[in-house]
């Protein structure tokens, strides 16, 4: 394609506060320079299967910022999501990012909307840590038998986010995450979505022993929110 990135450099000269989706060949136009000049709502065309979208998560994430897709909430659903499907956190929590869109079939009185009303609000408290310091906290792996997981943390408000997953044939109950830059004589408080009250740590016990994922169920994901007492 000739032109390609001119053509838009034109378009923003034009529009200076024009907007760009670049949303376009399944994914294959997040590069670097497309993405200085655009952000893509729908990272790819590989929809709503979990792993692979834990993987993108993962990968992207070290590179930009804002990014987006979408979820039915379902790892079963079709592509389009319509029909009735079950309301799963695993599949759900597997394909968040900055920006989300609801793939559900609305016209389907039947399904979990209670679940997914929870799970979108659990979002949209996770949603503003995506802007700050990402860290892998396990090894890439598209393996059944792995967990994966991140953390994203804001120094300067001293808070932060954990996000892990035990895959469908992993054996292991339970990890224990380091997390990253965090304030070693600091206090912690930590909470868990779903899971009802708080827990507290430091962060040099944060970062060497590492934070404790119990997970009986697989698969299954937890997040953490994290927040330094003042």
């Amino acid at each position: 394609m000739c032109g390609y990135l001119a053509y838009w450099d034109e378009l923003r000269r034009r529009h200076p506060n024009m907007l760009i989706d670049s949303c376009a060949s399944g994914g294959r136009r997040n590069d670097l320079e497309t993405m200085r000049r655009a952000v893509p709502l729908w990272r790819s065309d590989y929809a709503f299967e979990p792993i692979g979208h834990q993987s993108m998560t993962y990968g992207i994430s070290l590179w930009l910022p804002y990014h987006g897709t979408g979820t039915v909430a379902s790892a079963a659903a079709p592509y389009y999501g319509g029909g009735l499907s079950a309301i799963e956190p695993y599949a759900f929590w597997s394909n968040t990012a900055p920006s989300l869109g609801c793939g559900v079939d609305v016209r389907i009185r039947e399904i979990d909307y209670d679940t997914l009303r929870r799970l979108y609000h659990q979002w949209r408290e996770l949603s503003r840590l995506y802007y700050s310091d990402y860290y892998p906290l396990t090894p890439y792996t598209q393996d059944e038998r792995a967990w994966i997981a991140w953390q994203f943390n804001d120094p300067e408000r001293g808070e932060g986010a954990v996000q892990a997953f035990r895959r469908g044939q992993s054996p292991v109950e339970q990890v224990e995450l380091k997390l990253h830059e965090l304030e070693p004589d600091a206090t912690y408080t930590l909470t868990v979505f779903d899971t009802p009250g708080t827990t507290t740590a430091t962060g040099h016990e944060l970062m060497t022993v590492g934070l404790p994922i119990s997970l009986s169920d697989k698969p299954s994901a937890a997040v953490v929110l994290y927040r330094r007492q003042r």
